[in-house]
């Protein structure tokens, strides 16, 4: 059964070895979702951060090479992921922010905190897909 996975950027997805992965998991149909605390492009002009929108082309980027639509692409200006995440069926959400990760826990949602940081994180994210 294909899932709906959530994927960090900065620390996370910016990192090849979880772009390969998360390439393997589009090609093989799962829905790949990109969830980050950075501010989208809208909020960062409106707070004349004019560096915002520079600073989104490399996410947009990736997400382009991945196959991963701008319409999957949350940018939670801030606010605890979770909130996003919340009753939406994801199956995992995999991060390098151990505090993001400890809201996902807490919350008792169904999608499952991973974090990048551990060596076996692949392997974990692998069983929910099977499960």
């Amino acid at each position: 059964m294909k899932k709906k996975v959530s994927i960090d950027f900065d620390g996370t997805l910016s990192r090849k070895d979880v772009q390969k992965f998360a390439k393997r998991l589009i090609d093989e149909g799962h829905e790949v979702w990109i969830v980050t605390s950075r501010f989208d492009d809208a909020e960062g002009l409106a707070q004349n951060w004019n560096w915002i929108p520079t600073q989104n082309q490399k996410l947009f980027k990736v997400a382009e090479e991945l196959g991963i639509p701008e319409s999957r692409i949350k940018f939670t200006n801030m606010i605890p992921k979770i909130e996003f995440l919340l009753e939406k069926g994801f199956a995992f959400h995999l991060d390098d922010d151990e505090s993001e990760l400890f809201d996902i826990l807490e919350s008792k949602d169904s999608c499952q905190p991973l974090n990048v940081g551990h060596s076996d994180w692949e392997y974990f994210c692998k069983e929910i897909l099977n499960s």
